[in-house]
């Protein structure tokens, strides 16, 4: 083969590995496995089978089409053995060869092959001085080597990813070398000719594309691997951030809810301890394990036993009025959202009103969008003091911060002064549901969580 074409040939196959590489990230459990290091032996199996029908694919063109530069089959098993140990390595190896063992050649020395370079490489994986050191290998090995050397005293580091590139190379040499020995029975396949002598450039490119294979692999599953970690470590922190809303609102709330219980102990302890009933039922919700979402149902049940507690502290001026789409009803909200809104209306809006005051509540479903509102004919919001509203008080700011980290900007939370006096608030958020909860035949929506 001319070196033009051989050249061409390996450019392509190194294109071809790293078009592979990135489509075995395709599955949904590529994650799972890749942010471990360590696995169960199913999910090593697991692993092992994703990394084998992946490059097994190309040897299967390769022998049905006989398009040269799909064989990645040594790179293959290699790299399954370096990223998933001896098992995935091995079984990954095996099921790489399948199709040249079972094809029309009979290539049966590629089983053998490809399990103990599967092997060799979880072999160096556990030699690695650390894991990462696995993930750091380059294909641009002729940088690495120099500043090996520079170094002069190279570390374990440096040491390990020369061993790495020795590897690379002399698995690819035992393979030129297996089949120009069977190189009439055709027992294996290699892109080095192996009728011609041994020439240097050729195999040169040969085992600097297998390295660059090799290298363009582990280049791009590390940057995904990262990719993977950032976005693990965002929503962790967004949960502990929405914790910590959750746990600073319901002292709030509960602090709130005793003042009025306490202006009713002395003056009417009936009342009194019907509101500490209600507020019992309010904490068994919050002191049970928190959820980022419930059904709308029960979280207008917490706000009923609110507005009750309310409506004994008002005596009488206080009215309550609801239009709830029943559609509705099962669409997931925020746990703990509409509380502080409500208590708004009660505070800033009825309380300071001279005679009774309406709360109204309401919901509906449209375009995939839930949109609940609530409003007062209460006593109003000043116009100067709409845009600091939600630096003034825990409950709001608390609320907007919590639909910020579980929507994004995906969310909309306004107040606008009401004709006739009083605030009405309008929370739309995307329209979610619980697949436990969702009939049979209905396809259900993306999990919130």
């Amino acid at each position: 083969m001319a070196y033009t074409d051989l050249l061409v040939t390996l450019l392509v196959k190194v294109a071809t590995f790293a078009s592979l590489a990135s489509i075995a990230l395709r599955w949904n459990f590529a994650k799972r496995l890749f942010l471990r290091e360590q696995r169960t032996i199913r999910q090593r199996l697991e692993l092992a089978a994703q990394f084998g029908v992946v490059f097994a694919s190309a040897s299967l063109v390769r022998v049905v089409l006989g398009y040269r530069a799909a064989e990645v089959g040594l790179e293959g098993a290699f790299v399954s053995g370096l990223v998933g140990g001896y098992v995935p390595g091995a079984v990954a190896g095996a099921l790489i060869s399948l199709p040249a063992v079972l094809g029309p050649d009979f290539e049966w020395a590629t089983l053998p092959l490809l399990v103990g370079v599967g092997s060799c490489g979880g072999l160096l994986r556990s030699l690695a001085p650390d894991p990462e050191d696995v993930w750091r290998f380059s294909p641009f090995f002729v940088f690495s080597l120099v500043a090996w050397i520079r170094n002069r005293i190279p570390g374990s580091e440096g040491a390990f990813q020369l061993t790495m590139l020795t590897a690379c190379v002399g698995l690819e040499l035992l393979r030129i070398q297996i089949a120009r020995t069977f190189s009439q029975q055709e027992l294996l396949f290699s892109l080095y000719d192996s009728g011609e002598e041994l020439s240097l450039v050729p195999v040169a490119f040969v085992c600097g594309a297998t390295v660059m294979g090799v290298g363009l692999t582990i280049k791009v599953w590390n940057n995904t691997r990262n990719e993977w970690k950032i976005e693990n470590q965002q929503r962790l922190l967004s949960e502990a951030r929405l914790m910590s809303l959750t746990r600073q609102m319901n002292p709030h709330f509960l602090f709130n809810t005793l003042n009025s219980v306490a202006s009713l102990a002395r003056t009417d302890p009936d009342k009194a301890r019907e509101m500490i009933y209600r507020l019992s039922t309010i904490l068994r919700r919050l002191l049970r394990k928190q959820e980022a979402f419930v059904p709308l149902s029960e979280e207008l049940s917490v706000i009923d036993d609110y507005l009750q507690i309310e409506q004994v502290r008002f005596a009488g001026r206080l009215q309550i009025e609801k239009i709830i789409d029943k559609e509705s009803m099962d669409a997931l909200v925020p746990s703990m959202i509409l509380q502080p809104i409500v208590e708004n209306s009660i505070k800033h809006g009825i309380e300071p009103k001279v005679g009774t005051g309406t709360v109204r509540l309401g919901s509906s479903l449209k375009s995939g969008r839930l949109q609940i509102e609530i409003e007062d004919d209460g006593v109003g919001i000043p116009h100067e003091d709409m845009a600091s509203l939600f630096q003034k008080g825990i409950g709001l700011g608390n609320a907007r911060e919590r639909l910020e980290v579980l929507f994004g900007q995906d969310f909309q939370l306004a107040f606008e002064a009401r004709a006739g006096g009083g605030v009405r608030v309008r929370v739309q958020i995307p329209e979610l549901r619980d697949a436990a909860r969702a009939p049979e035949n209905d396809l259900g929506s993306p999990d919130p969580v």
